[in-house]
């Protein structure tokens, strides 16, 4: 592993621990003393991603995972929380052993977790996921938000 602050190849492991779906490293460089992490992963080989124009191109957790840390860009979110979003939605859908994914199915997945983690983050995340034309569809969609659920016949009954 090569230092990413002096680029030396002599570095050496000073703990190691099981992370979420990785093993969490730390690692010090022999030259210039710098601590830093590393995550190890199993790579797996994911489904296809089938995009709205019909390209396909392998699966991308970064891509994935940086589209949710945008959304969530000055939120009282977690890195770890958004960690799990993203560990969610990916463990759905590879393990689903389907080879394609249309990116409106993980789109709708990562909105879903979003809308109960943060509803800026939903908005913030949707706005550019549902491609409104205009500001009447991002107000139409902030008013869904906004509008409590309807409640359920047992919180109902324990009203009464």
């Amino acid at each position: 592993m090569r230092c990413p602050k002096c680029g030396s190849g002599e570095t050496r492991v000073v703990d190691s621990r099981d992370a979420t779906n990785a093993v969490r490293r730390r690692r010090l460089c022999e030259n210039c003393g710098n601590r830093f992490t590393t995550y190890e992963r199993v790579e797996v080989l994911g489904p296809l991603v089938v995009k709205r124009d019909s390209t396909r191109e392998a699966w991308n957790r970064t891509k994935l995972a940086e589209g949710v840390r945008i959304a969530c860009t000055k939120r009282p979110i977690s890195s770890v929380r958004i960690e799990a979003l993203v560990d969610g939605v990916e463990a759905q859908f590879i393990g689903s052993g389907r080879q394609e994914i249309p990116t409106s199915e993980i789109g709708t997945a990562v909105m879903r977790r979003l809308r109960e983690l943060d509803e800026v983050a939903y908005i913030r995340f949707a706005s550019v996921y549902l491609r409104f034309r205009d500001v009447n569809g991002f107000l139409e969609e902030v008013e869904r938000v906004r509008r409590p659920a309807r409640p359920s016949e047992d919180q109902l009954a324990m009203e009464l």
